[in-house]
């Protein structure tokens, strides 16, 4: 796909997320992208204000509005998956990277813990080819249990992720599919927090690419239907990096009116929210985003508020 940004837009996005001067000129290689994935998920939080603090409650994934509302005009904001992982795979592309974005069923979280089926698209992630045939998935908008590298396509391949977690890609069947062949096994992502702990599947993805309309979709389905977890839920992740460091440390959340805090080990409640205007606060305090007052006063039409 071509990308929808210009050289400046893309320059002024590796100057935002602050990746290395000597990097901005770069092959596209497998090095670069696992600095372009690491500088990213530490600088753009996986959020859904949009649809909670603005006035419309709704999330607008057209190229040129992510880059300004992201970018441009720098108040620390980010967005959930599709929000991330469009910009992200426009400037993948600018960056002659072969990349393209393919449709994930994700499990809902019961408890904390992935449960029950597989069900309808819910989640997007980057696959990138390189020249000597090997493919990456580089998911950048997961949020907490996301992975902190791009992982090859490759089955069964364990990676040191946040901490003591471990994550995986396995090539099988999810439960409630019936044609079962060797073509239509899926890429599955797994996690588990201690190595004597068992395998928690959390989404699957086949290699089938997906085009801006398949988001157009989707992404009404997210704003709109009741049953989308987004609406139920304000959430926030966004992991930590140390200034001249490329590697993530932890990770801070807030999961409505909970800030809570992952250092690479337990993760802690660091604040509880009362209020809107704390929690307002709290947004500028812990994770840089700066709200505008018309978002601000958005929020009183959201089930989420605080008021």
């Amino acid at each position: 796909m071509a990308s929808a940004y210009s050289r400046d837009q893309v320059v002024s996005y590796l100057n935002y997320i602050g990746l290395p001067q000597d990097l901005h000129n770069a092959s596209p290689t497998l090095a670069f992208l696992q600095q372009l994935h690491t500088y990213t998920i530490s600088k753009l939080p996986y959020e859904n204000l949009s649809l909670h603090y603005n006035p419309s409650h709704s999330i607008d994934v057209d190229p040129q509005h992510l880059f300004t509302k992201i970018v441009t005009n720098n108040r620390g904001r980010g967005g959930y998956c599709m929000e991330i992982a469009l910009l992200y795979n426009h400037i993948l592309c600018a960056l002659g990277f072969d990349a393209y974005t393919a449709g994930v069923r994700t499990r809902p979280r019961v408890h904390g813990t992935p449960t029950g089926d597989f069900p309808g698209w819910s989640h997007i992630v980057n696959i990138i080819a390189f020249p000597d045939g090997s493919k990456f998935h580089d998911d950048v908008a997961f949020g907490g249990d996301g992975p902190t590298m791009p992982m090859p396509l490759e089955d069964g391949r364990v990676h040191h992720n946040l901490g003591t977690q471990e994550i995986r890609l396995v090539r099988d069947w999810i439960p409630t599919q019936s044609h079962r062949t060797d073509e239509s096994r899926l890429w599955i992502y797994q996690y588990r927090n201690q190595p004597t702990q068992p395998w928690l599947s959390f989404y699957a993805f086949p290699e089938l690419e997906f085009m801006p309309l398949d988001w157009g979709v989707l992404n009404h389905w997210m704003n709109t239907h009741p049953d989308s977890n987004h609406r139920q839920n304000l959430l926030i992740v966004k992991f930590l990096r140390r200034e001249c460091e490329d590697h993530v440390y932890g990770k801070i959340m807030m999961v409505n009116n909970l800030v809570r805090r992952n250092l690479g080990g337990k993760t802690e409640t660091v604040q509880t929210l009362e209020t809107e205007e704390k929690r307002v606060d709290a947004l500028k305090h812990w994770f840089g985003i700066t709200l505008t007052e018309d978002e601000t006063k958005g929020i009183e039409s959201s089930p989420r508020s605080l008021a």
